[in-house]
């Protein structure tokens, strides 16, 4: 039996309604929710500045501050298509440093909560590949330093919390329309005061790229 006009044309526009539904859900866009769980690692720069141990009268010992991985997950919310917000956290990284070629060794503990603001180009489209970039703050508080010094044993190392500025590069691969693969780099400034033997030392400068992998599930 032939299909009358009319019948065809409701069966299109269900189609068609269909269609617009399916690329509406895998669309971003303003009011959505998202959280982010991966491993990022921290890559401290290759530099990171000397130190004065004027305690046991040592001066202009190199620093090296080792990498670390960890558990991370972010928590965001885009107020636009386009624009949003996102903050970084993880489990304490541990990183381990040498001073004056080892002639000092020990480790600090850190946590990095990080907030961007974020531009997504591709915001508000069907595209199942979505980039993104952030520009922001990142908080870094650093606990349980220890140091040995040879020749001397453990001497007392403090090292200052950290305010400094972030960028930021990442992409989501979309599977559905609540799920994700992603991946993200940041950059971000993070100098700190520090202390041996309760004498001021100098500066380190970490700086590090964190790189991390995971998956994103948008709410």
């Amino acid at each position: 039996m032939r299909k009358s006009p009319l019948s065809t044309l409701i069966a299109a526009g269900v189609a068609a309604t269909a269609v617009t539904a399916s690329t509406q859900a895998f669309a971003y866009g303003a009011g959505d929710f998202f959280t982010r769980i991966g491993v990022a690692k921290v890559e401290p720069k290759s530099d990171n500045g000397s130190l004065d141990a004027v305690a046991i009268d040592a001066y202009g010992l190199e620093t090296d501050v080792g990498d670390d991985s960890a558990f991370a997950f972010t928590l965001g919310y885009r107020f636009t298509d386009k624009l949003g917000v996102e903050l970084l956290a993880a489990e304490p990284f541990d990183h381990d440093f040498t001073l004056g070629g080892g002639a000092a060794s020990g480790s600090t503990d850190h946590l990095p909560p990080t907030l961007t603001l974020q531009y997504y180009p591709l915001g508000g489209t069907d595209a199942y590949v979505q980039p993104y970039v952030g520009v922001g703050v990142n908080y870094t508080k650093f606990s349980d330093e220890k140091a040995t010094v040879a020749g001397v044993g453990d001497v007392d190392v403090e090292l200052d919390d950290s305010w400094g500025a972030v960028g930021q590069l990442g992409v989501d691969l979309l599977i559905d329309e609540h799920w994700a693969l992603n991946g993200a780099v940041w950059y971000m400034d993070i100098d700190s005061d520090a202390k041996i033997a309760g004498i001021d030392a100098g500066k380190v400068e970490i700086d590090p790229v964190v790189v991390m992998g995971g998956i994103s599930y948008r709410f």
